[in-house]
């Protein structure tokens, strides 16, 4: 149990304030066996991944119809596809931003509450559009909630899954992300059949069903607790332990056993918050190697799904010739490709390793795309050899950027983890994410096939240069708690001594 390191055993800080505790928490969250309560906390938090693959993907394939006469809204396939998505990643990184600090200081399980309730009340209003300004305006608000969705859930899914399997369930949680993609390519197939719908009205129903699963999932995750982690470092260390004895009662009845005994314990001195200032020192000057690493693998992905997601139902329209109404057929088998990929290799990066599979899933998506853009431009393809293409392309790449948040999750210390989580996504979106729609749209809009040919060899190219820079630079975290990748700033031992290449640890 956790006790004051220079007081009496048996006995902790009162709840909310802060002391000098010595726990083994972390090394006893690390060493449970995979459970149902495991499950409960994918199931919680994960399955907000599918309502943003359902809800930017319905956005892509409805931006045809959006532009046609009847439509109720005034506006433009390339305002969709470029100018909206533009707005949705511009607001994902400002809420990323304001919601993670948030969630470093006021805790995982607040902060996941509030930023799906946002999402949810930003989807309906897009539901309700009546004019571009609108539509626009809660786009923006719906990447906003997301935004502060990435940083809450993946800091509290990475601080509460056991550092076995840490790896694998990180990628499959991120890459749940396209079952809803799936679900989104499917469902507009059907609401923009006009048989069934108006056109004024299906894509608004597609965005009203968003907002009925996101609230079945809020009821869902309102069991999911707050991160034991976070409570040691913010003076809730008696929560903390009542939480994991709980947790490990439970556990031993549902396995007819005892758990073994955990690996080690640690001394850290509680705080209330982090200033921004520690946190940049932490993040650029004690791990400037990861910091680039972070950076890289964000940009790289970020250009090449946001662009393709927004951009993949245009390229098969005006290429092509493949009705509105028929895009999602397309769409639903690339997303397939990239649900199976994080779901396929996600076990190897825990296995073979972080660096061998961030590595050279990167490196393999940017050379097979390069390899589709050749076939493009050659006028070898049709929509369903390209569609083919993307599928094997997207297999790789999808695990490659699962493994972008999972990297910056877990390669700095815990009281920075939302933080780095928001900064890294914001600015390397705001590079990639913000920048590919508006580039792609204008490239394949045009009609010429040079221009889309042109897009895809730099979705390649940055795919390739961060696959390289992760073959330098990963963690080796596959295996390694948390505390051990990046020693906690609160840590008495050192103070977060574990820089880049260099071991923190728990004290055993």
């Amino acid at each position: 149990m956790a006790t004051p390191a220079q007081s009496g055993p048996g006995t902790t800080p009162p709840t909310g304030t802060t002391g000098t505790v010595t726990t083994a928490v972390p090394a006893r969250l690390d060493r449970l066996p995979w459970s149902r309560w495991h499950w409960m906390i994918v199931i919680g938090l994960g399955t907000v991944w599918i309502l943003d693959g359902l809800e930017v993907t319905i956005v892509g394939n409805i931006a045809g119809r959006l532009s046609e006469d009847g439509s109720g809204l005034s506006i433009t396939s390339a305002q969709v596809t470029g100018v909206s998505a533009a707005l949705y990643v511009a607001g994902a990184c400002v809420g990323a931003l304001f919601f993670g600090r948030l969630t470093d200081r006021y805790g995982r399980k607040k902060l996941f509450m509030v930023t799906l309730a946002v999402y949810l009340g930003a989807t309906a209003m897009t539901a309700l559009s009546f004019d571009a300004w609108w539509f626009f305006l809660f786009r923006f608000l719906t990447g906003f909630g997301i935004g502060g969705e990435y940083a809450a859930i993946n800091s509290a899914i990475d601080e509460l899954i056991p550092s076995k399997y840490r790896g694998r369930v990180d990628l499959i949680i991120n890459g749940s992300y396209w079952l809803g993609a799936i679900g989104g390519s499917l469902l507009s197939v059907l609401l923009l059949n006009t048989a069934i719908l108006p056109k004024d009205l299906g894509w608004r129903v597609a965005f009203a069903l968003g907002v009925v699963l996101g609230l079945v999932i809020l009821l869902v995750r309102r069991h999911v607790p707050e991160s034991p982690r976070w409570q040691l470092i913010h003076g809730y260390s008696a929560e903390a332990e009542k939480l994991v004895d709980s947790v490990e009662e439970s556990i031993e009845k549902e396995k007819h056993g005892k758990l073994p005994p955990p690996a080690g314990e640690m001394t850290i001195q509680q705080r209330k918050s982090v200033s921004f200032g520690l946190i940049a020192r932490t993040v650029f000057r004690r791990y400037p190697r990861r910091a680039v690493l972070g950076l890289s693998l964000f940009i790289g992905q970020a250009f090449l799904y946001n662009a393709i997601t927004f951009g993949f139902g245009t390229i098969l329209i005006t290429f092509f010739d493949v009705p509105t109404g028929d895009t999602g057929y397309y769409f639903a088998v690339i997303a397939a490709g990239n649900f199976f990929g994080p779901l396929l290799l996600g076990r190897l990066f825990d296995t073979v390793g972080r660096r061998i599979m961030i590595s050279s899933t990167y490196l393999l998506a940017g050379v097979l795309l390069f390899g589709t853009a050749w076939l493009f431009d050659s006028g070898a393809l049709t929509a369903t050899t390209l569609t083919a293409c993307w599928c094997v392309v997207l297999f790789f790449a999808s695990a490659g950027a699962s493994s972008a948040y999972l990297t910056v999750s877990e390669i700095f210390p815990m009281e920075t983890r939302a933080m780095a989580i928001a900064f890294f996504y914001a600015l390397g979106t705001a590079a990639g994410g913000i920048s590919g729609p508006l580039v792609f749209a204008d490239l394949t809009e045009s009609g010429v096939v040079g221009d889309t040919v042109l897009a895809f060899q730099i979705g390649a190219a940055l795919m390739c240069a961060a696959g390289l820079v992760a073959a330098f630079l990963a963690v080796r975290a596959e295996g390694r708690s948390l505390e051990d990748i990046a020693e906690p700033l609160s840590s008495v031992r050192g103070a977060g001594a574990g820089a880049d290449g260099g071991t923190g640890g728990v004290r055993t």
